[in-house]
């Protein structure tokens, strides 16, 4: 595992591409691997490929099928394997998990992506599965538990060890309908009405978090007379499908490296009508866009990388939009004014002034 590296994600000092759970999961399921036929194994959250690589590498497991919601982790699993080509990376679904006797999971921070896994499972995988699930203690809840409850007939908690703890489920419950994804119509927002669809994986689901409500409520003045808009870090679609609406002629791409985010961002795009005028991209920033092809882009930026707060995810975006901008072009940044992110942007991407502010909010427009 000290081999593995987090590239094409970021890299640091303070960032490596493995923890404990890892570790402790391939040895709690240690025999299970083993024992499992080939394709019979499927692995879910893995960072950056250590469950992956691990079952095939430490347990023999052979077309292993991988789900990994972020594009980092996925050609970073990739990259990590060399010429390993036992397993396969699949979206969350029937592919991934038909016939799923093992499946290995590090827990996600989110209850409802959770939920929608344990649902997944329940749905594809083979009765007798086996899912072997585990995080580190302080991130862990009462609640995670519920949710396994709720859609396994067994539940057993197993041993911690170096700050991280496993879990088993089995029998997994019949599952009558798909909650996920969800839906939720919101009225007047932007000036119009929305359907927000959104996977379990998207940061708020079909909520409108407050700052991209903020945001919002100043893009009628975003560069008026732009033909092209990038709306980066996409999450459930609002301000990409907001802008389209907003303005019939304006060419919107959208663009995020989360795959829930890809699938519910086309989804809303559709729901609202617009899916022929919003062009959805899963990608690691702006890595696929051409130099100097935008006019505006909009961006409500992250602030953490998983758990931990990484203040140097929000700097790489302004920089991905600063080659992107036509010269004259705007990006319109919201972020919790604690964060001082305005003299970054006015460094990276150009001249930049405070569009407005409330108690919490800052939305900045930065001219290339």
């Amino acid at each position: 595992m000290e081999a593995l590296r987090r590239f094409p994600d970021r890299e640091a000092p303070e960032l490596q591409a493995w923890d404990a759970t890892d570790a402790l999961l391939l040895d709690s399921a240690a025999a299970e691997l083993e024992s499992a036929a080939p394709g019979q194994v499927v692995v879910i959250g893995d960072g950056y490929g250590a469950l992956a690589l691990g079952a095939i590498g430490l347990h023999g497991a052979s077309d292993v099928r991988v789900h990994q919601d972020s594009l980092a982790g996925e050609l970073a699993l990739a990259r990590n394997a060399g010429e390993t080509g036992s397993f396969r990376s699949l979206p969350l679904g029937q592919e991934l998990l038909s016939g799923a006797r093992v499946v290995l999971l590090q827990l996600p921070k989110s209850l409802a992506e959770l939920e929608e896994i344990a649902e997944a499972i329940a749905r594809f995988a083979d009765p007798a599965v086996a899912v072997f699930a585990g995080g580190r203690i302080k991130h862990l809840t009462l609640a995670m538990n519920d949710v396994f409850r709720a859609y396994f007939g067994r539940f057993d908690v197993l041993h911690a060890r170096s700050k991280s703890r496993a879990f088993v489920a089995r029998e997994p419950r019949a599952v009558a309908e798909a909650k996920y994804p969800q839906v939720a119509t919101h009225t007047g927002l932007g000036g119009v009405d929305l359907r927000v669809v959104a996977h379990g994986g998207v940061f708020a689901g079909t909520k409108v978090d407050i700052g991209t409500r903020f945001l919002l409520e100043q893009l009628q003045g975003a560069k008026p007379d732009a033909a092209s808009a990038i709306d980066l870090g996409s999450g459930s679609g609002i301000l990409a499908v907001s802008l389209a609406l907003a303005r019939p002629h304006l060419r919107v791409i959208a663009t995020d490296s989360s795959a829930a985010a890809v699938a519910s961002t086309r989804a809303t795009a559709e729901a609202n009508g617009v899916g022929d005028r919003v062009s959805v991209v899963r990608d690691l920033g702006l890595a696929s866009q051409p130099d100097a092809s935008a006019d505006l882009i909009v961006l409500n930026p992250p602030f953490h990388s998983g758990t931990a707060v990484d203040a140097g995810l929000a700097d790489a975006l302004f920089r991905d939009a600063g080659r992107v901008l036509v010269p004259g072009g705007e990006l319109w940044t919201v972020f919790n004014s604690s964060l001082g992110y305005r003299a970054a942007l006015a460094r990276i991407v150009g001249e930049t002034r405070q569009v407005a502010r409330n108690q919490k909010f800052t939305v900045t427009a930065s001219r290339r």
